[in-house]
């Protein structure tokens, strides 16, 4: 059996960016307790509990070392409230030993922060690329028998390939992303189609398509195929005041909702880091009023739509997930600190 971490109960530094001017609400009807089932996460257990799900590292009373790595509650556990010196703790009792087989195969498996089903397509394919990319990353240039689409199994001709990878991606070529706020480009993003294995060397190199997500034609651009990065993923309010706009919504729809992904205006240069939590708005309107020869004009509220959660970061862009939508969130959106 393995035991809990002991450090999960080290109470909160005072040093620590979780730190906030008031201790995190209680949810209407948190329960006293919650048994932890396969499929839960940090976020979704915090939901509970707290009406900002997202201060979970805080009611846990982790310290900065322990939130890089939050993945230290199993299937079978308890999660339990109590009251810490006027403010909510959150604790873990010992498992509930269901059967012995149940209990095995879940203290393999911890539970995740948040949904990385939802992250993982973007995690190990690059979405946002380089300038260059369409004039350096190797390209399909022909096809087997003239075709005009590839589909799985099909064969590829790829000029430009020097790295000998057995596994790659293929992407449309980029597209500019500009900034909502001064329409200026901001980065370059690239649009995932499938994957294709190399088959023979040279130049051009052959390849076979394993799996197309869409249509794969010439001019399409390769990138060898790289495992995910796995980071813990612990969210938290940023230190300094970040503001900006949802420059995109990934996926080509119109607005986006619950574990959908945006694309935000600001990355590492501006502050924004790995787990950041933003408050997204939708911005309001003017409205002008006319009486007689008179015009008053009204600055309506900007009205909060949900919360995003940063999962990869950029120089000046960063990709964010929808955990929280009252309203769709749309491009032009603002966001801020929570």
């Amino acid at each position: 059996m393995r035991k809990i971490i002991c450090s999960l109960l080290v109470a909160l530094s005072s040093a620590t960016a979780f730190a906030q001017s008031a201790a995190p609400a209680l949810a209407n009807n948190a329960p006293d307790r919650h048994v932890v089932k396969p499929g839960d996460t940090l976020w979704g257990i915090a939901g509970l509990f707290l009406k900002e799900p997202w201060r979970w590292p805080e009611v846990w009373r982790l310290n900065k070392d322990q939130i890089r790595n939050p993945h230290l509650i199993y299937p079978g556990q308890i999660v339990y409230l109590e009251d810490f010196g006027g403010s909510p703790r959150l604790r873990v009792a010992q498992p509930v030993k269901l059967s012995p087989k149940t209990y095995e195969e879940a203290v393999k498996e911890p539970i995740a922060s948040i949904p990385h089903k939802a992250i993982e397509p973007f995690l190990a394919k690059p979405i946002a690329v380089e300038a260059s990319f369409n004039d350096t990353a190797p390209r399909i240039v022909g096809t087997e028998e003239g075709r005009v689409y590839l589909s799985t199994g099909d064969t590829a001709y790829v000029s430009g390939v020097t790295d000998k990878a057995l596994n790659w991606h293929v992407y449309r070529p980029a597209a500019p992303i500009r900034d909502p706020e001064s329409t200026q480009v901001i980065g370059y993003e690239a649009e995932y189609l499938g994957e294709l294995k190399l088959v023979r060397e040279g130049e051009p190199a052959t390849f076979q398509v394993v799996s197309s997500q869409y249509e794969i034609g010439k001019g399409d651009r390769l990138v060898p195929a790289r495992p995910p990065e796995l980071v813990a993923y612990a969210p938290r309010a940023p230190e300094k005041d970040i503001q900006g706009s949802v420059a995109r919504i990934v996926g080509g729809v119109a607005s986006s909702g619950r574990h959908n992904v945006v694309l935000l205006n600001r990355g590492a240069a501006d502050g924004v880091e790995v787990g950041h939590v933003f408050a997204a708005f939708l911005a309001g309107a003017k409205v002008d009023i006319r009486e007689e020869q008179k015009v008053d004009t009204y600055q309506l509220p900007d009205e909060r739509s949900g919360l995003v959660f940063v999962f990869r970061v950029y120089d000046t862009i960063s990709y964010a997930l929808v955990m929280d939508a009252k309203r769709p969130i749309t491009v032009g959106d603002r966001f801020r600190k929570p």
